[in-house]
């Protein structure tokens, strides 16, 4: 019996210990949760950003001071004058230097709260004299990077594992904010964005920089930053612009002028390894090999893997009428999108981002695709011909 007792003694000290260690694990865990939580702006790292930084701490004061001074006016008045004590409310009506007072005052404070920030803005809007010069189009959902100084671009798309998304697997540390390719800038160099979109309104938002711009179809909006500290800086689209308006992170990679000449000179061989003879015949199944991962890069989102689309907003692809009919009809629909009521629909114009042979192959693919079977391939030519 005394071995039994001994035994769930024993047990129950264990079992104890066994929460205690739980518990501290929690808590521990929790201290670095709270360890790495931040109440304040990102850490700026581009003159604009800092100078933003600053008049935030500035502002933010200013008022502190403004609140602790009036509601302590307030605070006194109440007590010290207060009606048990016999106090009689004293008549301001009409008094001029009480009048004057509280005009020039309120006066002063605006004066020196929109001094320094007048100079800040002035400063964010000055993207003139660049070292370089970055063209950012914004679509649902992707962003699209066009080296306008070196005649190069490329489309910059989520990476985050669908798995991630739909909590089949544990959520990586850049949840949402990962991308295949990132906006690649050099330090210490003043770079102009030329900010537009191709088809709602999107926002180009990167915190550490101090630069958010709405990306408006038909207009081009200009900011610049010069980031002096080589990393990687992330970002998203800051407007709601469709149902995976969550989904179009931004990445800017900042590197060393060495290693940023480097990579310019990888992009360029990769650009003009990948320029494709519009005019080439191509086999029908290298096509549809291309087509899949086009498809993958940039119709997925809407179209589902499946090709059955998303009821009520996106249409199937799988026993289209569109995709079963005549050639031409689709092609045309690719390359220019949908416009219903003189309005554009979610169906963007692809003629802005893809190639010709990239057009060609994704049409080939979805025409012989789950239960398409048209057995007709798409040229480059025909999609060429289209365009012009």
């Amino acid at each position: 019996m005394d071995r039994i007792d001994t035994a769930s003694a024993a047990t129950e000290i264990a079992r104890r210990m066994g929460h205690a260690a739980l518990a501290a694990s929690l808590l521990a865990s929790s201290g670095a949760v709270y360890a790495e939580r931040e109440y304040n702006l990102q850490t700026p790292v581009t003159s604009i950003a800092a100078q933003i930084f600053d008049l935030h701490t500035y502002i933010m004061w200013t008022c502190v001071v403004i609140f602790v001074g009036v509601f302590s006016v307030m605070f006194y008045s109440i007590f010290a004058h207060r009606k048990s004590k016999g106090h009689q409310a004293a008549q301001f009506h009409e008094n001029t230097m009480v009048e004057i007072v509280w005009t020039v005052i309120p006066f002063l404070i605006l004066l020196f709260m929109a001094f320094p920030a007048t100079k800040t803005v002035l400063a964010m809007k000055d993207a003139s004299v660049p070292d370089m010069t970055v063209k950012v189009t914004g679509f649902q959902w992707k962003w699209h990077y066009d080296y306008l100084d070196h005649g190069f671009s490329y489309v910059s798309n989520l990476t985050t594992p669908d798995a991630q998304i739909h909590n089949r697997e544990v959520k990586g540390e850049h949840y949402l904010l990962e991308v295949d390719q990132p906006m690649v800038v050099p330090a210490g160099k003043k770079v102009r964005v030329l900010i537009t979109a191709g088809d709602v309104i999107h926002s180009w938002w990167v915190p550490a920089f101090g630069v958010k711009q709405d990306a408006i179809p038909g207009f081009v909006r200009d900011s610049w930053f010069t980031a002096e500290k080589p990393g990687i800086y992330r970002g998203q689209c800051a407007e709601l612009c469709g149902k995976e308006h969550g989904f179009m992170p931004i990445v800017v990679e900042v590197k060393s002028a060495d290693d940023y000449a480097k990579w310019l000179d990888a992009q360029k061989k990769k650009s003009a390894a990948s320029v494709d003879d519009p005019n080439k015949v191509w086999d029908p199944n290298d096509l549809i090999a291309r087509g899949a991962k086009v498809y993958a890069a940039n119709c997925v989102a809407c179209h589902q893997a499946t090709g059955k689309g998303v009821p009520g907003a996106f249409p199937a692809l799988d026993g289209s009428p569109v995709v079963n009919g005549p050639k031409d009809a689709q092609i045309k629909i690719v390359l220019n999108g949908v416009v219903k009521d003189g309005e554009p629909t979610a169906m963007v114009a692809w003629k802005n981002t893809l190639s010709d042979t990239d057009i060609a192959a994704v049409i080939t693919y979805t025409r012989n695709s789950w239960g398409n079977h048209t057995n007709q391939a798409v040229q480059p030519a025909e999609v060429k011909a289209d365009r012009s």
